[in-house]
Parts: C-alpha cells; sequence; structure tokens
C-alpha cells in the first residue's frame, strides 16, 4: 500500500555551479492531492578546485571521467550526511539526488550525471533515488528537462513555471499536455564573463546595467540555429563551450557590453518561446535575483505578470522536484513526460539503492 506522507531529501547541482542544494522536505498527499513544506535548506558551495574539475570535465578521457565519477560520489555523500547531522535529520524515507551533469548529448544516446553510484547509499546509511535521466535517454528521448511534471503538481496554478539558471527552461500546459524545453544558455555564459572581472557573478545585474548593446553581436546570438528547433530540445554546457562563447569573444567589446548585450538575448528568447505572452509566470533559479535581467524578460513581455515566490522556492525549486521524482518513483508513478523529453512514453525514471 502506498504511504501518503513521505520524509525526504532533495539534491541538486546545476551548470550553474554555485553549489549543491540540499532540501528537507515533507510531502503529503490526499485525494490525489500533493502539498509540501520545505523545511531545512541549504547551498554549500564548491571550493576552487572542485568548481576548476567541473568546469574542464566535459574534456576528460573515459577513465578520467571514471575517476572523477567515484570521487564525486564521496565527496556528494559527505555533504549530504553533513546536512542530516547538522539539522539532526531523522526517519527519512529517502534521499532523492540529481547528481551534476557533465555530458549531456541525448542526439548521441548518451548523458552521464556523475554521483550517482550504488555506494552512496552505503557511505549516506541512506536509501537513495537517483541518475534520473539516463533511461529517458535510453527510451529515445532528452533526459532533459525533467522539473516539468512537478511544475504540473506542486505549481499547476501558473501560467508558466520559468527557470532562470545554468539554462532557462520553461514549462506550460498545452491541449492538456505539459510541455517544456530549455531556451538558453543564462548562468552559465554570464557567470563566464562576470568571472572575468574577478566576480563570482554580476550581482543583481548591475555591470549589465551599465553596458551598451552590440546590435551586430545581439543579432548573431539570435540568429542561432537552436532556437528555431522545435520542442523537444535540451541544452547542455557544450552549447556554451563550443558555439555561445565562440560567438560573443569574436567581438572586440567591453565585458559590460557583452554582459549587456547577453541579457538582451536571454530576454528576447524567452518571450519569443513563449505561445501566449500574457498570465502569470512563476520565475525561479538563480537568474531571478538578477534585477536588470528580469527588467528586461518584463519588457519584453509587458503583459505577463512575473512572480518571484519566497526564497526557499526560488532557490530550492529543482531540489524540491527532485525530491518528488524520488518519491514519485518510489511509489512505481510516472514521473519523466513523453510529452516534454520526446521519450517513446511516460515513465518512471532513476534508479533505487538499498544501504
Amino acid at each position: 500500500m502506498k504511504k501518503d506522507y513521505y520524509n525526504v531529501i532533495g539534491v541538486m547541482s546545476g551548470t550553474s555551479l554555485d553549489g549543491v542544494d540540499l532540501a528537507h522536505i515533507q510531502f503529503q498527499i490526499k485525494d490525489s492531492k500533493w502539498a509540501f513544506e520545505i523545511l531545512e535548506c541549504e547551498t554549500i558551495s564548491y571550493n576552487l578546485s572542485w568548481i576548476s574539475i567541473l568546469k574542464t570535465a566535459v574534456d576528460y578521457s573515459k577513465n578520467e571521467l571514471l575517476e572523477l565519477n567515484k570521487n564525486y560520489t564521496q565527496l556528494l555523500a559527505s555533504i549530504i550526511s553533513d546536512f542530516i547531522k547538522k539539522h539532526t535529520i531523522e526517519n527519512l524515507d529517502a534521499v532523492c539526488s540529481h547528481g551534476h551533469t557533465i555530458l549531456h548529448q541525448p542526439q548521441n544516446g548518451f548523458t552521464l550525471q556523475i554521483g550517482n553510484l550504488p555506494e552512496i547509499a552505503k557511505l549516506t546509511q541512506q536509501k537513495v533515488v537517483c541518475d534520473f535521466r539516463v533511461q529517458d535517454v535510453q527510451l529515445g528521448g532528452q533526459g532533459a528537462p525533467l522539473v516539468p511534471i512537478g511544475d504540473r503538481i506542486l505549481f499547476s496554478e501558473y501560467d508558466y513555471c520559468m527557470n532562470l539558471g545554468g539554462f532557462s527552461n520553461v514549462s506550460f500546459e498545452e491541449n492538456n499536455r505539459r510541455i517544456a524545453f530549455d531556451i538558453s544558455a543564462v548562468n552559465t555564459v554570464l557567470n563566464f564573463y562576470a568571472n572575468q572581472l574577478g566576480l563570482d557573478y554580476d550581482d543583481k545585474g548591475q555591470i549589465s546595467r551599465t553596458g551598451n548593446c552590440n546590435a551586430d553581436l545581439l543579432n548573431e546570438l539570435n540568429a542561432l540555429d537552436f532556437y528555431q528547433k522545435k520542442h523537444p530540445k535540451s541544452l547542455g554546457f557544450e552549447f556554451v563551450k563550443e558555439v555561445v562563447l565562440p560567438i560573443v569573444d569574436r567581438y572586440p567589446i567591453s565585458i559590460e557590453d557583452k554582459l549587456q548585450t547577453y541579457t538582451e538575448h536571454i530576454a528576447i528568447q524567452i518571450a519569443l518561446a513563449l505561445p501566449k505572452k500574457k498570465g502569470s509566470m512563476l520565475t525561479t533559479g538563480g537568474g531571478a535575483y538578477n534585477d536588470f535581467l528580469i527588467e528586461r524578460i518584463q519588457f519584453h513581455l509587458p503583459e505577463m505578470e512575473v512572480i518571484i515566490p519566497s526564497k526557499k522556492i526560488l532557490e530550492f525549486k529543482e531540489a524540491l522536484i527532485f525530491a518528488l521524482l524520488g518519491v514519485l518513483k518510489m511509489r512505481e508513478e510516472v514521473n519523466a513526460l513523453q510529452s516534454v523529453t520526446g521519450a517513446k512514453y511516460d515513465h518512471s525514471s532513476g534508479v533505487i539503492y538499498s544501504f
């Protein structure tokens, strides 16, 4: 018999490399309706060494990736264990962990999230539900985005759910089907240029705001093939490294001008991606703190109500939803949607490790 209450931890590491998000969540289901409460939550930053490794791992050999996976699984396990101990969390049903994406090539039938080795259950002494993307890719899907089923279940009151993380992605209902896709790179690019000024990120978009928009660069970015593709579609860091950065770097303009131009590009692509330009849009992810970016999105979508939620939901929505995906997996219920990823059928993705 299925339970009506779950006590879990959701764990997420995103492409923006700001650290590992952990959220202790309690779910209740009553009359097929889910409710949640986010209790303790925090982001554990990566040290400079790990940031450098995760940035360059896209170029690692197969053997180097195997070694990295082992080391990262140990790191993640220690972060999870410390979180449980610090907050004296007891009687967990599971830890539901995304891991960290290193390679994402669904067109080649391949995706790799490190930190999902079976040892993680033994190291944490917890049941672990993880590795949510691989099965979807094996079923012909993009393996991403996976958050939209959580948007449907937990945030159905909004017309759009927009995440502004390493990449922007959106989900919404269309003809009673959940549609979702990646739109463009966001913090993976903005942070790259902020780093060149010796900053971790452009706080509130203050530096972008001082620049000038370069029309030629903006037009070249807006003309990229990816934006003409129909969904389902998803992006990985390879796109940033091989496509976006080489274009931006060809222009002999200031970092401020690059940041402003790229911010304008993000806002334009978001506006173009939405089938209806009005309604309500729940906006989460680190980019929601970028005031200048939010202003530019609002400029291009004047009839859209852009809603930025509480800090816990804003910062930990992905950890929350991967916790839900883990619970759905334990219940043997669908947690990956064909309409979103392009897989052969809806399915229950992920693996369960016991200790």
